[in-house]
């Protein structure tokens, strides 16, 4: 069984010799901030990414999640491999390979688009989700011990703010360059799918990869604070899956990643329905903007309610909160099913932060391992969201509003597992 969280078994900070300065982590965590800043850009434009690609292809839901599949797919198989890059090279080495990979993934866009290969567009989403991979398993757990144990929480919330920050820019910015370039309709013929300019795609990524190797250079030259973990006590055999815990974390972390992406990767199709909001592409993408600023908002008020409230509380509160606005979503029409669903970002906002310090409290010595594997939980962006799909393209109200509506009952049961992680299950077990 695990043990309880206890002075030695918590990852030490930096040693400061007697009467010394505190040390300073503002640069640290600034510079942290800038990475969780491109990562949440990055993973938003998939978003976006989708409906274009839907147009462009010519795909059903089904297909068209490939996209969530491959990028996610990648946490779950690079997640490990991503942990163990980070042991051996350090935070800041895998920070520094993270973005270099991300980079080159993001200039392989120019060659996908310009032969309009669908599979060649999956290959490059996999090689940059791979860098967004080793980015999080180093950023995560070195924020949430970089400092105080008990403001762990409350710091990985502050970063993923501006995480937040980014996921709300990247839908208007995606939608004015992308999307602006489709045809107002419905379905597309071939002819018309073929007639779709990419070069809009090109540019975007070719920048989003330029500004990667900006980062990773400056990055190069900063200092940042050495973590040391706590010794292995004599005779304590256990591995970071020996933690009950840290295992429930990891369907915390698959149910929610999973429940995001899944609402947000169709909210341009949803808000597109008759019976929703009747509103063309643009303008839908324009609308994921306000999913993703409610993330925003709520992560900013988390840096204050997190250090006044257990964590585990405000967890269970925001997944309730989640599962009845998306119950009014899907038995409402108009503008009332719209903002219900655009309003679960809201409730979001908080899961991931919270979920991941829960599962990797008085691990120690094995936070990095633990790292990647809730990095490589992060996979349930890769399998609900084609479920979903699934779901979607039924034949239940012939594949129109009604089984759309239907699939975000599948969001509804993940956010109910987080409820109960929140209230119950994060709580390390007895010896």
């Amino acid at each position: 069984m695990a043990a309880p969280v206890s002075a030695s078994t918590l990852p030490k900070t930096p040693a400061t010799p007697p009467g010394a300065a505190t040390p300073n982590y503002t640069p640290a965590l600034a510079s942290l901030t800038v990475l969780f800043f491109m990562m949440g850009f990055i993973t938003c434009l998939n978003d976006i990414l989708i409906p274009y690609l839907k147009s462009l292809f010519t795909l059903s839901y089904a297909e068209v999640n490939l996209v969530n599949s491959c990028f996610f797919g990648a946490y779950f198989i690079m997640g490990v491999p991503a942990g163990l890059v980070v042991k051996r090279l350090g935070y800041k080495g895998g920070m520094l390979i993270g973005f270099l990979v991300a980079a080159l993934g993001c200039f392989l866009f120019f060659p996908a688009a310009e032969s309009r290969t669908f599979a060649l567009f999956l290959g490059a989403l996999f090689i940059l989700a791979s860098g967004i991979v080793t980015l999080q398993v180093a950023g995560n757990p070195y924020v949430s011990i970089l400092g105080p144990p008990e403001t762990a929480s409350s710091r990985l919330t502050l970063t993923q703010a501006f995480n937040s920050l980014a996921t709300a820019i990247a839908p208007y910015l995606g939608s004015k360059l992308i999307l602006s370039h489709l045809p107002d309709l419905k379905k597309l013929t071939a002819a018309q799918a073929a007639a779709i300019d990419v070069s809009p795609v090109q540019k975007l990524y070719i920048g989003i990869g330029i500004v990667l190797i900006i980062i990773s250079l400056l990055l190069a030259f900063l200092k940042l604070p050495k973590i040391e973990h706590a010794p292995a006590v004599e005779g304590d055999t256990r591995r970071a899956w020996n933690y009950r815990h840290l295992l429930l974390g990891l369907i915390g972390i698959f149910t929610y990643v999973g429940a995001e992406v899944a609402i947000g990767s169709h909210i341009v199709s949803y808000l597109g329905q008759s019976e929703v909001a009747n509103l063309s592409p643009l303008d839908a993408g324009y609308k994921v903007s306000i999913y993703w600023l409610g993330a925003m908002i709520g992560r900013f008020a988390g840096i204050f309610i997190l250090r006044a409230a257990k964590p585990g509380r405000v967890l269970a509160f925001n997944a309730i909160g989640a599962v009845i606005l998306v119950l009014i979503s899907i038995n409402t029409t108009g503008a009332v099913a719209m903002y219900s669903l655009l309003a679960v970002g809201l409730m979001n906002s908080i899961m991931f932060p919270v979920i991941f310090t829960l599962a990797v409290a008085g691990l120690g010595r094995h936070t990095e391992d633990a790292s990647g594997l809730l990095s490589a939980a992060i996979v349930g962006g890769a399998v609900i969201p084609p479920l979903f799909g699934l779901i979607a393209d039924s034949t239940i109200g012939g594949g129109g509003v009604h089984a759309l509506r239907w699939a975000f009952v599948l969001p509804v049961l993940c956010y109910l597992y987080i409820m109960w992680y929140g209230a119950r299950g994060h709580k390390p077990a007895a010896e």
